[in-house]
């Protein structure tokens, strides 16, 4: 009589395992949110545009709180967001020191925050990743003494058009000022341009007007930047005023080509957003990051602005 035959234990434990893998839950995707300044300023949609890339990369979701240049407004998204539960918070801060309770509130509710561009003294954020701003004020300061020196003569009346609520924007002016108060160099006013295009334009002809014999402009962000142009384009004051400033645009690179604007300090926005993101998926997975994470600078001028003329066309 033929033995009984039994299905080999091979093909048992395979099917045993095939069953248990096709029972396992997928894994769930992440969700990030942005909590930015504007979204008037292409640098900051740049930002976002980073962290994007890096999001859907990862197969992840994210959301952006455009906090329209209210402070206030980015203390209750992030606390909105911790009711949400969401896996981490990248910030755009505008005040510094007053959206610190809410980053501790994250922390204590376990959800990370990583703030970019503006550095949170003392808070309870685990990184940053940005410009180490006082310091590229500077470097943009040591640049306007030099040109100074070798291409105005000698000597020149600085004005200012600032971002007066932004700590950054004033860690910009205070490291300009620093490296650019040379012999020959004196300083005119400092006028408020509050990061929208239409007060810093507003502010840059005040600015002009005030001060007829000046033969410089330093501008500490993109809007004040824009801001500065156009004045001193509408009133034709571009073969005696020099632009100096951050964050180019269209109408900056249009000012190296034509020589009137003679320096902008270019961040590289869309890694600063990328590497944030980055980041909070590396601690969702329980790696660590580096508290501060540095991304370099360039100071744009004549000599390689064609490196950036694409981007504006």
């Amino acid at each position: 009589m033929p033995r009984s035959r039994t299905l080999p234990r091979p093909i048992l434990v395979g099917a045993v395992a095939l069953s248990a893998l096709l029972a396992a839950p997928a894994a769930r995707a992440a969700t990030y949110a942005v909590v930015t300044i504007n979204q008037q300023a292409l640098f900051f949609n740049q930002i976002d545009d980073g962290a994007k890339k890096a999001a859907d990369a990862a197969g992840d979701k994210l959301v952006v709180f455009n906090a329209n240049n209210v402070p206030s407004a980015q203390n209750d998204a992030i606390e909105t967001y911790i009711t949400q539960k969401v896996d981490g918070i990248v910030l755009v801060a505008i005040d510094v020191n007053g959206v610190k309770p809410a980053i501790t509130a994250a922390k204590k509710a376990g959800i990370p925050v990583i703030a970019v561009d503006a550095q949170i003294p003392g808070g309870d954020n685990v990184a940053f990743v940005g410009v180490d701003n006082a310091k590229a004020g500077e470097q943009i300061g040591s640049f306007f003494a030099d040109y100074v020196k070798k291409d105005m003569g000698g000597k020149a009346k600085v004005g200012i058009v600032g971002a007066l609520n932004s700590f950054i924007q004033n860690q910009r002016l205070d490291g300009f000022k620093k490296t650019a108060s040379v012999a020959g160099v004196t300083f005119a006013d400092t006028v408020d341009g509050q990061n929208v295009q239409d007060v810093a334009l507003t502010a840059s002809e005040n600015l002009m007007t005030a001060n007829p014999s000046m033969t410089a402009i330093y501008a500490t962000g993109e809007p004040q930047l824009i801001g500065a142009v156009s004045a001193v384009d509408t009133a034709g004051r571009k073969d005696k005023v020099k632009v100096f400033g951050w964050d180019l645009t269209a109408q900056a690179v249009k000012g190296i080509d034509e020589g009137w604007v003679a320096a902008v300090v270019q961040q590289d926005p869309f890694t600063e957003g990328k590497i944030a993101i980055e980041s909070l998926a590396k601690l969702k997975k329980g790696g660590t990051v580096d508290p501060i994470i540095h991304v370099p600078v360039t100071i744009v001028t004549k000599a390689n602005v064609g490196q950036y003329s694409g981007m504006f066309k």
